[in-house]
């Protein structure tokens, strides 16, 4: 069996787990083509990523303007009753949506390069998107011009946020089947398809490799250090954590906190602490590799995961897999993978007073304790998030 992947941006640093399920697919003999709408980041850091990217088909590259109107132009003249059907598909959702008609336009000609590159490939007989964004709608504009049967994995929270802009139900409708990362993920999607529709969606759980299940859980580390991995962007709530340390700190409790990712927010979260004068206790690392995750992990007592909003994150199985438990917010899929007092602790969402607390807890919990949450955090995860068996289950689903 071969396969298409579609990926808005691929790879990248937030994606590592594309990668993972790919290599997992690959080594049950699927094949795997792998296209990108965008181009990856030219500063990828992760050797992994940067071998992926010479793997990885880009529609939108170098030449793409000439590139898109041949195809739009070719695809119009070999099937042309497909080719108006789709564009009025177009029109119709583009002017539903905030990202207007154009953009669907342009959604169209990135479907028409994508379906000659796919029948240039040869042999492929499923397309599969992650996210039910603009790749979802690209893959299902392939469908609609003559392409393979698609599915999409939905991860959140963008899609939940938006589904009528995103034209969610359309995009289930005409797939032959959708994931959904988490049984709460499930939930929201069925919130907008009708009850017949339900059984197209299916829960295949993102997972963590043999390198970090094989490490087995590392024993708790002897320091004031806590570790938040990720986006610095609003919804992940960063700041939260830096009112959260102020209170610790003014309350005579010594800690030490590492925010290793970048994004949108870094600037005013590189304000905030000036502000507060957290300096000496909060330092931001920028993006870093996989190993170094691994590293910055395994150097805390635990993981921060402040998020006001998510899907199911893979860091949290990453560091559950090394036994660290975790602070994490009460939403989403995350409860599904988190137990309270078991494997780390669950806080209101957007409470920088009870994530302080939690964060309390987890610097003054003795290390034999910690040590059992880390165990208990790492069968969870090799129970539910080996990513081998799910890919085994998503080779059967595209299968069937």
């Amino acid at each position: 069996m071969k396969v298409a992947y579609l990926v808005n941006q691929y790879p990248g640093v937030s994606h590592t787990f594309i990668r993972r399920e790919v290599v997992a697919l690959e080594a049950r003999g699927i094949g795997v083509e792998r296209f990108s709408i965008r181009p990856a980041r030219a500063d990828l850091v992760d050797a992994a990523d940067r071998a992926e990217r010479e793997r990885t088909g880009v529609l939108l590259g170098s030449g793409a303007g000439a590139l898109l109107v041949a195809a739009l132009v070719g695809a119009a003249v070999r099937t042309p009753g497909a080719w108006l059907r789709t564009v009025g598909a177009a029109l119709r959702l583009g002017r539903r949506s905030s990202r207007g008609v154009l953009r669907h336009l342009v959604y169209v000609a990135e479907a028409c390069l994508l379906l000659s590159w796919l029948r240039r490939a040869g042999g492929i007989t499923h397309l599969h998107a992650h996210f039910g964004t603009n790749s979802a709608a690209v893959a299902m504009f392939t469908r609609m011009l003559g392409g393979p049967p698609y599915s999409f994995t939905v991860h959140g929270p963008e899609e939940f946020d938006s589904p009528e802009q995103l034209s969610l139900a359309e995009k289930i409708d005409r797939a032959s089947a959708v994931v959904a990362v988490s049984s709460f993920g499930r939930s929201q999607l069925f919130r907008w398809v009708e009850p017949e529709q339900w059984s197209k969606v299916n829960v295949v759980r993102c997972g963590v490799d043999q390198d970090f299940l094989n490490r087995g859980p590392q024993p708790p580390a002897d320091n004031r250090r806590l570790v938040c991995i990720g986006r610095l962007a609003p919804q992940k709530g960063q700041l939260l954590i830096l009112d959260a340390v102020k209170a610790l700190l003014t309350e005579g409790v010594q800690v030490e906190v590492v925010l290793a990712g970048d994004g949108p927010l870094r600037g005013v979260i590189e304000r905030r602490i000036r502000e507060l004068g957290l300096g000496e206790a909060v330092r931001i690392t920028g993006w870093i590799s996989n190993e170094e995750v691994r590293r910055e992990l395994v150097a805390a007592r635990a993981l921060l995961l402040p998020s006001f909003a998510e899907g199911l994150p893979v860091v949290l199985m990453e560091a559950l897999a090394l036994g660290r438990p975790a602070i994490s917010s009460f939403v989403a899929g995350i409860p599904e993978l988190l137990e309270h007092g078991v494997s780390g602790w669950l806080v209101p969402a957007g409470s920088a007073e009870a994530m302080a607390a939690a964060m309390k807890a987890a610097l003054t919990t003795p290390p034999e304790v910690l040590e059992r949450m880390g165990r208990a955090g790492a069968a969870a995860v090799a129970r539910h998030h080996d990513v081998a068996r799910e890919a085994e289950r998503l080779a059967d689903l595209f299968q069937r």
